[in-house]
């Protein structure tokens, strides 16, 4: 479960869960989280307001590790495991950690999150999940084995949901207006289907401070935390977003109408003026909604 930035549901490419290769996704999870940085640093620094001195720290999900290491940095005392299904993952989350000079204190767990967290050697004062619960069949039980690897006043960290990212304005020139929202719909149509496929798939109902108090935690705070990368964008962000859009291209095309298509292709040619490795009007703005609940002592 690799997702420092879910990207299925905003961005990974939207292709069938059971064939998503994340470690061959490995570059794209790395970029998009390094670009997510400062929010990242932002909800960081909230959560220790909200539990100052964790001695374990969990990133359940953790991708190739960008997260694991920030959370490292933001709490000098802690020792870090990051926890992931995909070997290639967690070994670029050591060797991150080893050049961050955080690997005497860093550690990673290879596990599938719906096989629980039970072979951590202690349990987390700070579990964090970056979209990684959608990714389990069955998200309750997932959470309820967040809630088994908490101590005592632990702090589960979830973060879920927000707004789609948006990268143009609504008419970009070329095209009819309101490319991205349509591209949007045909992406949760994606998602609902990842979703029904994924093994021992239950239908929930995404009220997350409702299903962190059904596995015995109490929900305390929800936040949403912005990326606002303004135009013009720096040659890594719109590298990004090139990137985004191709792998939108790739996994939702076919369900895109001709026009769209059309526009999409232009968008993504580099020797177009309207595409967006020319574009002086490309933006990366976006949310995430983080959901914080605590193990009762």
């Amino acid at each position: 479960m690799a997702h420092d930035h879910e990207q299925t549901h905003e961005g990974h490419p939207a292709h069938d869960h059971a064939h998503m290769d994340f470690a061959k996704m490995l570059p794209y999870l790395e970029q998009e989280a390094e670009l997510s940085s400062p929010l990242y640093a932002s909800v960081a620094a909230w959560l220790g307001e909200l539990q100052p001195e964790p001695e374990m720290v969990v990133d359940a999900g953790s991708g190739p590790g960008v997260v694991s290491c920030l959370l490292a940095g933001t709490f000098p005392q802690a020792r870090v495991v990051a926890v992931d299904a995909v070997e290639p993952l967690l070994e670029r989350a050591r060797e991150r950690a080893d050049g961050l000079g955080v690997a005497d204190r860093f550690s990673t767990l290879r596990t599938e999150l719906d096989d629980g967290l039970d072979d951590l050697e202690y349990p987390a004062d700070l579990l964090w999940a970056s979209r990684s619960l959608h990714h389990v069949g069955d998200q309750r039980a997932a959470l309820a084995g967040f809630a088994r690897a908490l101590a005592p006043g632990g702090v589960l960290a979830l973060l879920e949901g927000g707004l789609p990212a948006r990268y143009f304005p609504r008419d970009i020139g070329i095209g009819r207006p309101g490319l991205q929202s349509r591209i949007d719909a045909i992406q949760e149509e994606w998602f609902a289907r990842m979703r029904a496929e994924l093994p021992g798939a239950v239908t929930e109902t995404e009220d997350w401070p409702a299903l962190m108090n059904a596995v015995g935690l109490r929900h305390t705070a929800t936040r949403t935390f912005l990326l606002d990368l303004p135009a013009p964008l720096t040659d890594d962000a719109r590298a990004f977003v090139v990137a985004v859009l191709t792998h939108r291209r790739e996994g939702l095309g076919e369900h895109l109408d001709a026009d769209d298509l059309a526009t999409l292709d232009r968008l993504l040619d580099p020797d177009d003026k309207a595409s967006v490795h020319h574009r002086p009007d490309a933006f990366l703005l976006t949310a995430h909604t983080v959901y914080v609940a605590v193990k009762p002592e």
